[in-house]
């Protein structure tokens, strides 16, 4: 077989270089939002549940529901479950936002807000939270729901008040509003649902997380998780919606102390 000759002085054939296509990143739309969202809710839930069954473990004794009650309704093991579910909750918000190939933080809309966007979300909590309070005094209703009490007098009775702060107040905010108001809302107002289907579908989604309320406070709760689902569209920042709920917890952890008396 002849051999390929390349006259003198001509230059060689440049070669093409070989370059891997990466796949661009990708937002989860409908679908995949719904599939994950059960996916970082399962974990949230393994996280906390882990927590009572160590109590429940270590409590001895014969485990039927009155042993379960008890220990579910204990505010230190309400306040250990609560921070458990947010290393549970990352955990798997980082695999869902890995797989799609996008930063976490732009994924999440973790952007710092400014002052007046604070400000903006503070006094519309307020005056939604306040309209609500009128209206629970007018319906002759206790203003404090009878879960936070309860809650309360179990944590200060078992000296864990301090950890019922933190885990309402930062580990709870924190967990469900990169769960709700950042993955969730993030996939589904890119979806056929737009934005104002997005903050009503999150926000079902995020009431269902509280089905120890009776009807009237499921209400108010699905009131605030609208107000916060606007804050997300209005100020694209997830961060405002942490520390806006974390306020409005941090209002009803004060108001259930000042009602029972108990400073």
């Amino acid at each position: 077989m002849d051999s390929l000759e390349i006259p003198v002085g001509s230059a060689a054939p440049a070669l093409t270089p070989i370059i891997g296509t990466q796949r661009p990143p990708r937002i989860w739309r409908f679908w995949g939002t719904a599939l994950w969202g059960l996916f970082i809710f399962a974990a949230m839930f393994i996280g906390q549940i882990g927590v009572v069954a160590w109590f429940m473990l270590r409590r001895g004794g014969p485990i039927d529901i009155s042993a379960a009650v008890h220990v579910v309704g204990a505010g230190l093991t309400i306040s250990l479950s609560v921070m458990m579910g947010l290393p549970a909750v990352l955990a798997a918000l980082w695999i869902a936002i890995r797989i799609s190939r996008t930063p976490f933080a732009d994924y999440l809309a973790l952007r710092r807000p400014s002052w007046i966007d604070l400000a903006i979300g503070a006094v519309a909590l307020i005056v939604l939270v306040m309209g609500w309070d009128l209206l629970s005094r007018a319906a002759g209703r206790e203003i404090a729901p009878g879960f936070m009490r309860e809650v309360l007098n179990s944590a200060r009775a078992d000296g864990s008040l301090w950890l019922l702060v933190i885990a309402f107040v930062v580990a709870a905010p924190t967990s469900e509003e990169f769960f709700a108001r950042g993955f969730l809302y993030r996939g589904w107002s890119e979806s056929f649902l737009g934005p104002v289907g997005a903050i009503v579908l999150s926000s079902l989604v995020w009431t269902a997380l509280h089905l120890q309320y009776d009807w009237f406070f499921f209400c108010e709760v699905f009131s605030i998780g609208l107000l916060l689902g606007y804050l997300r569209y209005r100020f694209n920042s997830t961060w405002l919606t942490v520390i806006v709920h974390g306020l409005n917890n941090l209002a009803a952890l004060a108001q259930t102390i000042l009602l029972t008396g108990q400073g």
